[in-house]
């Protein structure tokens, strides 16, 4: 079928069908699969994929572009999503906390708001929902800005280390991403014997 619908002279090429709850193990190789028999000229658009770890790995399978609803649909339950995961702004925690979402964001909310107002609105007033949405997407566009800058320098092997380690400070990294990753040729740096993990969980969940 993949075939056949390539010798169409078509400007890109969809990949649909994924993200609706397979597992991961499965999730990546059919990615992988997918972007194999494609046309390396055409863009490769994989569909309903938006978790950021989900990003990084699908573009080193060779996607090129994505849509997905979670960086609104997450941001209606008060959740902003930054470098180490989540930060769930309806938590207590952020009830005097007083710096942005995140202080190396440049969108209109991170200028403007701070975490405990966020929080002070977040179970309370629909603007809230907008206000984490504006932020959440401008982290996407950020994250694959970065993603593509760093191909086009010739070091995406080593943004992809340095994300997987923010994302995962003690390297404890998911399997399903170790295995995708080494199957085009990326391998994740485990960490040295005496290596004393960050403990991020009061503040952050990973996707």
């Amino acid at each position: 079928m993949i075939t056949e619908m390539t010798k169409r002279d078509l400007p890109g090429f969809a990949i649909g069908g994924l993200s609706g709850g397979e597992e991961k193990a499965h999730f990546w190789r059919m990615v992988h699969l997918s972007t194999d028999y494609l046309p390396k000229h055409k863009p490769r658009y994989l569909m309903g994929v938006g978790y950021a770890v989900d990003l990084v790995v699908c573009s080193a399978l060779g996607c090129d572009m994505y849509d997905c609803v979670f960086p609104t649909r997450t941001a209606r339950f008060g959740s902003a999503l930054v470098s180490t995961g989540q930060l769930q702004l309806k938590n207590k925690q952020y009830a005097r906390d007083f710096r942005p979402i995140d202080e190396n964001c440049r969108c209109s909310t991170c200028a403007r708001y701070t975490r405990a107002y966020l929080h002070s609105i977040a179970s309370q007033e629909t603007v809230a929902c907008h206000l984490v949405t504006v932020h959440n997407i401008a982290y996407q566009m950020s994250l694959m800005s970065s993603i593509r800058q760093s191909i086009l320098e010739g070091r995406f092997p080593q943004f992809v280390q340095e994300f997987m380690d923010t994302m995962y400070p003690d390297r404890n990294y998911p399997g399903w991403v170790v295995d995708a990753l080494a199957a085009v040729n990326i391998n994740l740096q485990k960490p040295p014997l005496n290596h004393t993990p960050v403990d991020t969980s009061l503040e952050n969940t990973n996707s």
